[in-house]
């Protein structure tokens, strides 16, 4: 059984994430829990990257990710932040598109269920994969852009089992990606982006909520950079805000928390989260994605510098083993003109000696 190792929010920055697929077993699955896009500078390239994983990476989708089929969809105007023009504007957009939309919003396996962001503390486990498939198949049908067009809001905020379908997937989607702290019964607060300090006696980070019915797994998310990283025993919270000069991390998925491990990275700023969005921020993502392409051209140039020195000791080895034509003619010149001939030479003078003695 292979190891598992699961990733905070990517959110394009792919340099970030290279040096940190460096560092882990290049034989281990990935869980990638979200956002792999926006805000950073290299989306496209991200996207191709995990895309490229294959059965190696499992994602969940993000709010982010849902924002992107939304505006690739028409159903939704791009933000004046958004990072993903590269994607939307790519030769091969529908394909990348379709790749998206198949991807699960939670992933159950070994004990540990993924999400983006939360689950609602009504919920057990099997509630949230069901609830998730439902969303889903919707996404993956053939009406997913009328779909999408109805998903944004921020009604109903709390759960009942009377809800309608629609209001069910959209409250199912806010809770999935999008919520950070609820009430006791589940209702979701949608203004509070602060870490955990912010809590009130009413409203507690929603892995705190009282009662909540996903305590007997582990649970894994990304989504809160202001919470930082959490590792308890069976919460996991691996949003350490790459994309604003924070870390990436990734943490080994073990049968019991004594056996996790936790790699990081330190990452450049590229976002603050405090500053407008403005031509500054858009010169210093621009300055990121040309010191990423410089990094891989970097990368490049030594890698082939390394095949040619390996070529030319190849063919060292090669030499040494294989001596060509001229060194066997001078092997064998070797040969006839050295030991053998001074060897006739010395037989002759015994045998002269010999004689002489014989003839005395």
């Amino acid at each position: 059984m292979r190891d598992i190792y699961a990733i905070g929010d990517l959110q394009g920055c792919q340099t970030s994430f290279e040096q940190l697929l460096a560092r882990l077993p290049q034989d281990a699955d990935l869980w990638l829990a979200g956002d792999l896009v926006n805000r950073g500078p290299r989306s496209l390239d991200t996207l191709r990257q995990v895309i490229a994983l294959g059965d190696r990476a499992t994602a969940v989708l993000g709010n982010h990710d849902l924002h992107l089929l939304a505006v690739a969809a028409g159903v939704r105007q791009a933000h004046g932040s958004d990072t993903l023009d590269d994607i939307l504007t790519a030769p091969d957009r529908d394909t990348l598109i379709d790749w998206v939309r198949r991807q699960p919003l939670a992933h159950f396996e070994r004990g540990y269920l993924m999400v983006h962001a939360g689950v609602l503390p009504q919920w057990d486990a099997a509630q949230v994969i069901a609830l998730a498939r439902d969303v889903e198949a919707q996404l993956r049908g053939p009406d997913w852009k009328t779909f999408l067009s109805r998903m944004f809001g921020n009604q109903p905020d709390q759960w009942h089992d009377a809800l309608s379908d629609e209001d069910r997937q959209r409250l199912t989607i806010n809770a999935l990606t999008r919520m950070r702290f609820c009430t006791a019964d589940g209702r979701i607060d949608f203004k509070i982006k602060e870490g955990a300090d912010a809590a009130t006696d009413e409203l507690k980070p929603w892995f705190d909520a009282p009662g909540r019915r996903t305590s007997d797994v582990t649970m894994v998310f990304g989504h809160w950079s202001a919470l930082g990283l959490v590792m308890r025993e069976n919460v996991l919270g691996l949003d350490t805000g790459c994309v604003w000069g924070g870390r990436l991390t990734a943490v080994k998925l073990a049968d019991a928390p004594a056996g996790r491990e936790l790699v990081q990275i330190d990452c450049p700023q590229i976002r603050d989260p405090l500053a407008p969005f403005d031509d500054k921020s858009r010169n210093k993502i621009r300055k990121a994605d040309k010191a990423g392409d410089a990094l891989k051209a970097a990368r490049a140039e030594n890698g082939e510098k390394a095949r040619k020195a390996e070529k030319r000791d190849n063919g060292a080895r090669k030499a040494e083993k294989a001596p060509g034509k001229a060194a066997k003619k001078a092997a064998s010149q070797a040969i006839n003109k050295g030991p053998a001939k001074r060897s006739a030479k010395a037989s002759g003078k015994a045998t002269d000696k010999g004689a002489k003695r014989r003839s005395d």
